[in-house]
């Protein structure tokens, strides 16, 4: 593989070409991946033997989102993002989970001040964070409806 950092700057020749080919050594090569996704998981451990990794947490505390959070001004929406924060406290510390399951800020981003209301808040609990927490704890329903609970209660 010649984009590997060993391989760098040497040159193949193409298969059906005489020419040759090379990647540069200042070439960076940047791919995301949802390690979420466990179906990948021999995928992932090949590509970790070969490229360095950065995991990008929820940005909750960022200055941008808490710009963004602090501009919307609304007391529903703060109390769902501290649950989701406290949720993702849980999902960090769950063996069978970890950070890679943590929910992130995405959800919650896009809304703005006008367009923000009690709906809106309830179809991302109800459509996006209930879902995805019986997709994770599918096998402990009451975890699941204790976060239910919780996330239904930040928004009241």
């Amino acid at each position: 593989m010649l984009i590997e950092n060993d391989k760098r700057g040497q040159s193949l020749q193409l298969l059906y070409s005489d020419e040759r080919f090379s990647v540069p050594k200042n070439i960076y090569i940047i791919g995301m991946m949802n390690t979420a996704d466990r179906s990948l998981a021999m995928l992932d451990y090949a590509l970790r033997r070969r490229f360095s990794f950065y995991d990008i947490k929820p940005g909750f505390v960022t200055d941008g989102f808490i710009k963004y959070r602090n501009s919307l001004k609304n007391d529903k929406f703060n109390r769902l993002i501290e649950c989701v924060k406290s949720l993702n406290d849980i999902i960090s510390s769950d063996e069978s989970l970890g950070d890679g399951f943590c929910i992130g800020h995405s959800y919650l981003c896009n809304l703005s001040k006008d367009k923000i209301d009690d709906k809106v808040l309830s179809g991302i609990v109800e459509y996006e964070l209930i879902p995805l927490l019986k997709e994770y704890w599918f096998d402990e329903p009451s975890k699941v409806n204790n976060w239910i609970i919780n996330l239904r209660s930040a928004i009241k």
